[in-house]
């Protein structure tokens, strides 16, 4: 199983850190408000614990469950406190009407997070085309994207061990394109489908 830090301590953090327990991970919980981190963590159970917020984080993997515009501050306050680490960002960076990205360059806030990493950590995109609703109660595929071979088995692991499946797609570059994924994904919940009770998913065919 995989040792995991949760920065941040709203609803995709209490989801994850809910699954990540229930799979047998070892979690650990950072929040700016330590009383809110140390109940997220009481709440989780199961031996989850608090760490000091800007400390280096007891897991090898450390989610960032933030808004979009927190999670490169994060990073670069973090500083050397994440080397080493596997850095998985999971944030959509919307615009403010839902059908655009904030960022108007062929770029993604995971790219972003990998320019202010420290040396030897390595970035993840994952998790960003599931509603959290879905995440909570159904069995989604999870995109993941980041150039280092090792990260992404190692967070692939992790995923399968909540019950999912992970779906590598490629280089970090590639985290662009999740995000536009994610957009398109709240476009159908507006739209076509009409409901949030979906994500998207890859079907295989045989001759």
């Amino acid at each position: 199983m995989s040792s995991i830090t949760l920065i941040g301590t709203g609803n995709m953090a209490r989801t994850i850190g809910t699954l990540a327990v229930a799979g047998g991970n070892t979690v650990e919980v950072m929040g700016r408000d330590q009383s809110k981190a140390a109940d997220l963590a009481k709440a989780l159970g199961d031996g989850a614990t608090t760490g000091q917020w800007g400390a280096v984080p007891a897991g090898d993997i450390v989610i960032t469950a933030l808004p979009y515009a927190g999670v490169v501050p994060v990073v670069t306050e973090y500083g050397d406190a994440l080397a080493g680490k596997v850095i998985v960002d999971i944030s959509n960076p919307f615009n403010a009407t839902f059908d655009g990205l904030a960022h108007s360059e062929e770029t993604s806030v995971a790219q972003e997070v990998a320019k202010v990493a420290p040396a030897g950590a390595s970035v993840v995109k994952g998790f960003n085309t599931i509603f959290r609703n879905v995440l909570e109660k159904g069995r989604p595929n999870v995109f993941i994207a980041g150039d280092n071979a090792q990260a992404k088995a190692d967070v692939g692991a992790f995923i399968e061990s909540l019950g999912l499946r992970p779906r590598d797609a490629g280089g970090l570059k590639m985290a662009h394109w999740l995000e536009g994924m994610g957009l398109v994904t709240v476009s159908l919940a507006n739209n076509g489908v009409g409901h949030w009770d979906f994500a998207l998913g890859v079907d295989e065919f045989t001759g």
